[in-house]
């Protein structure tokens, strides 16, 4: 490590739980964040700030003025750009050291099962059950770890799926494929901007900590956040038994 990234990265060096050796992990360490939204906006700006060596953004959209009440990422000059080319630029300025890959396409199983295997942390900054369906199923397949998030309205989640433990929950033993789950939209519902910051950190935090190997994870733990109230509930997760994903066999 040279004498410019032991300065840059020193905060962290100084902390015993991460050191030289969990900061090194952080620039071997490749992540996959698929989202570059509101989540995406909180989460990929402090990866790259704690010097993730690789980070690979996928989003198919355009930025739109809608968007920067809350996704920080994003500024008035970015609209009508792609929000990859957006997240690009700003995570560049940010941190040069970073290899910031943009893939300005939709996030299909095709694409997914050519870029999960790669990633050593998959983040799921998403907004729709079908994609964060698919994602799942590819860190299954590939035993991957998956920090996923959501927000909306006043409300967020965060937990860990760890594809690799065998105990561990996937993301469809708790919101099953085959339920019917209302989707809801920022463009129709609202949120309340700092609820995307909030949550999109802690998926920045739990991601630093797979990759860092300290302390304890949301691996078995959904964490709810209401930002209205300002209360925060821990709810205990289980992998079930029955579930048609990681129980296929």
């Amino acid at each position: 490590m040279e004498d410019q990234e032991l300065l840059r990265y020193s905060r962290h060096i100084l902390l015993d739980e991460i050191g030289i050796e969990g900061q090194q992990r952080l620039s071997k360490a490749r992540v996959l964040l698929i989202g570059a939204g509101g989540l995406g906006s909180a989460c990929a700006p402090y990866l790259a700030a704690a010097g993730v060596g690789q980070l690979t953004i996928v989003d198919h959209d355009q930025v739109d003025l809608t968007n920067l009440q809350r996704q920080i990422m994003h500024n008035s000059q970015s609209v009508g750009l792609s929000k990859v080319a957006s997240a690009k630029k700003m995570l560049g300025e940010l941190n040069p050291n970073v290899n910031v890959i943009a893939i300005e396409e939709k996030a299909d199983a095709l694409l997914l099962d050519q870029l999960v295997p790669y990633a050593d942390v998959i983040v799921d900054c998403t907004d729709n059950f079908k994609t964060r369906h698919l994602i799942n199923r590819q860190c299954v397949m590939h035993k991957k770890p998956l920090v996923s998030g959501a927000a909306i309205q006043f409300d967020g989640q965060v937990s860990v799926f760890d594809h690799g433990e065998p105990l561990s929950a996937c993301y469809a033993c708790i919101f099953p494929e085959d339920d019917a789950f209302e989707e809801v939209k920022c463009a129709t519902m609202g949120v309340f901007s700092p609820l995307v910051a909030t949550i999109g950190a802690i998926q920045a935090a739990q991601t630093l900590q797979i990759i860092a190997q300290f302390g304890t994870t949301l691996m078995g733990r959904l964490l709810i956040w209401d930002a209205k109230d300002t209360s925060m509930t821990q709810i205990k997760l289980q992998k079930n038994t029955a579930c048609k994903v990681c129980h296929s066999d």
